[in-house]
């Protein structure tokens, strides 16, 4: 079997339970799973040197809608609040078909891997003109990523009172038919899996509690997860106290939305007694804090939420509210947005790592992932800290998420190198740019 040998690393970060950290230290590679962590390891296979680098488990997304890769910084959009954002760009999206949803997939998974992440989650919540969820499955397995995409859906347009047009909706029927098929041809519940599917109706203010509730009996039948928005600003929950005459978190549990296999994005407006039903029930969060700051949306209560034992993840979100999709770089915002709020001392560096690796491995449900120990899948970043980025730094793991890198040196997803040297090995990336710009002039046009 084909070993690789991550050697002489400036700090091996585990994330295993002691959060124990190897200077010096070897990760041995064994197939698609870790084989050994510590030091002095040898192997008759491939070496690859770690001098002067940071290793750590990939780090993970768990919310994205990797489609808005192509609508980046949309004037008219650039602005606004959620909802009036939202109002800017589905007649855009709208246009979009399979070419659109694969290329801008194929843009957006390969700038998370070069940024370290090895899983991402994805949330399709609209399919016009044939698009289908496998247009982004594709797209995954042809960079090499871990994915957990999503079946998303909307169902309540215009004229129904929802803020979606009606051209994005879906008949309720034709969704859960689809939501089905997605997962019998697709869901892997393996250990180990590449693929695994998820059924996301998008949000409280764009499908019914009917959805909402079918769904989730659907993914409980199926044994899949379920992930939507909640409670992202204050439009959120002023729509929830007037439409359902509850707060999101009571509307959450009355439909059978909260649980272990249950992941909400954003949750940027939680009070405490939602805080606690989280964690009472083990519901996880998506935490998307440069979308948040760049819709206005407000701070997610990171701290109370973990002080509270929510378990809570990183989430670049899409990148027509973000605009980037580095996942190292919202570690970085996540921590000083606690900061700025309750003071310097809110959140560390350690923790932030933790939470972008696994974290967000334990929000998917993935205990085969999120740290660096025998048996778990060879899933791992190595981060060369001798360029100007970390020049002059005394802590290398505290540097990672303070100052830098940004960028990947090597990266490994079930033992393949996806990434080598900064550069992604599986795919022609200057070509799909050029397809990406040429289909965004299409759109402008």
């Amino acid at each position: 079997m084909r070993e690789i040998l991550i050697r002489g690393a400036e700090a091996v970060v585990t994330m295993n339970g002691r959060r124990a950290e190897i200077a010096g230290g070897d990760v041995l590679i064994r197939g698609s799973v870790i084989a050994a962590v510590g030091q002095g390891l040898t192997t008759g296979g491939e070496v690859v040197s770690a001098r002067g680098c940071v290793v750590t488990p990939g780090l993970v997304n768990t919310h994205h809608h990797l489609y808005q890769t192509l609508t980046r910084a949309v004037p008219g959009g650039q602005d606004a609040l959620l909802f009036g954002w939202l109002k800017t760009l589905y007649p855009i999206w709208s246009r979009f078909g399979p070419e659109e949803m694969r290329v801008s997939a194929l843009v957006g998974l390969a700038e998370l891997a070069l940024s370290g992440c090895t899983l991402s989650s994805d949330h399709l919540y609209l399919f016009p003109n044939g698009a289908r969820l496998e247009d982004t499955i594709d797209a995954a397995r042809e960079i090499g990523l871990r994915f957990h995409p999503t079946r998303g859906a909307m169902s309540i347009g215009e004229s129904d009172g929802g803020l979606p047009p009606d051209g994005l909706v879906e008949r309720e029927g034709a969704i859960l038919d689809d939501m089905a098929r997605v997962v019998d041809a697709f869901h892997d519940p393996s250990e180990g899996a590449m693929v695994r599917v998820g059924l996301a109706p998008c949000s409280p203010f764009s499908v019914s509690r009917e959805l909402m509730r079918e769904a989730a009996v659907l993914a409980r039948d199926k044994g899949v997860m379920l992930h939507t928005h909640l409670a992202e600003n204050d439009e959120d929950i002023a729509y929830s106290l007037e439409k359902f005459g509850c707060r999101p978190g009571q509307y959450a549990e009355d439909l059978g939305w909260t649980g272990d296999d249950v992941w909400h994005a954003h949750c940027v407006k939680l009070d405490s007694s939602e805080i606690d039903l989280f964690a009472r029930s083990g519901t996880g969060v998506a935490h998307c804090p440069c979308s948040n700051c760049r819709l206005g949306s407000g701070i997610a209560p990171v701290r109370a939420m973990r002080d509270a034992g929510v378990k809570v993840a990183l989430g670049v979100d899409g990148s027509a509210s973000n605009d980037a999709g580095n996942l190292v770089a919202e570690a970085r915002q996540m921590m000083l947005l606690q900061r700025v709020s309750l003071g310097a001392d809110a959140m560390g560096a350690r923790e932030a790592l933790e939470i972008a690796t696994l974290g967000g491995a334990q929000v998917l449900g993935r205990p085969d992932c999120g740290s660096l120990e025998p048996g778990k899948r060879a899933d791992i970043a190595v981060w060369d800290l001798s360029g100007i980025e970390a020049a002059g730094a005394w802590d290398p793991v505290a540097a990672l998420v303070f100052c830098g890198p940004t960028r990947v040196r090597d990266l490994f997803v079930e033992g393949r190198q996806v990434v080598r040297d900064g550069q992604l090995t599986t795919i022609d990336l200057p070509r799909v740019i050029e397809d990406q710009t040429r289909l965004a002039h299409r759109l402008m046009g």
